[in-house]
């Protein structure tokens, strides 16, 4: 089963409002490079084919909705993180946020505010990011082996039904 790498891309452009600063291309790349991050947050073993660019799911598993939504937060994640960063640069650039001079007054956005929210937005994405993926591993987690002779079998061809009590 493969998964399309460009209609999850195409979701999370249009789900971020299309920002300007984002293509469908780069979200796809960086969807395509990142599987990894999803691989250890999940316990899963998605890869990349080479010809195709789209996620391979191996047999026995599945990449649905849920898979997809976690992945989605993780790229959030990312992106939020990139804008606190810029704007954390350009606060340190431009620290006037009010000129006045000759009775008109000049004021600039507060980049360190800004800074804050992308920091507060990142925080509560990762927060819900933590939530999902832990309750995606405690309902898909399965038993890879199962150990111990905790029951003793009985004859069923003989109809020996005892009932055996360790103790």
């Amino acid at each position: 089963m493969t998964t399309k790498i460009v209609d999850i891309a195409d979701e999370l452009y249009r789900e971020m409002g299309e920002p300007s600063d984002l293509s469908i291309a780069s979200v796809a790349y960086w969807l395509r490079t990142n599987i990894g991050d999803l691989n250890v947050l999940i316990n899963k073993k998605y890869f990349i084919n080479e010809t195709t660019l789209e996620i391979s799911v191996p047999e026995g598993d599945s990449f649905g909705t849920t898979e997809k939504s976690i992945f989605k937060m993780i790229f959030s994640m990312h992106y939020y993180e990139r804008l606190f960063r810029n704007a954390l640069g350009a606060a340190s650039v431009d620290s006037v946020v009010s000129v006045t001079d000759d009775g008109s007054t000049v004021v600039k956005i507060n980049k360190n505010e800004i800074a804050k929210n992308y920091a507060q937005l990142r925080k509560q994405i990762v927060d819900e990011l933590n939530m999902l993926t832990k309750n995606y591993n405690l309902n898909e987690a399965k038993p890879i082996q199962v150990v111990g002779d905790d029951i003793i079998g009985a004859d069923f061809r003989n109809h020996d039904l005892n009932i055996y009590i360790r103790s």
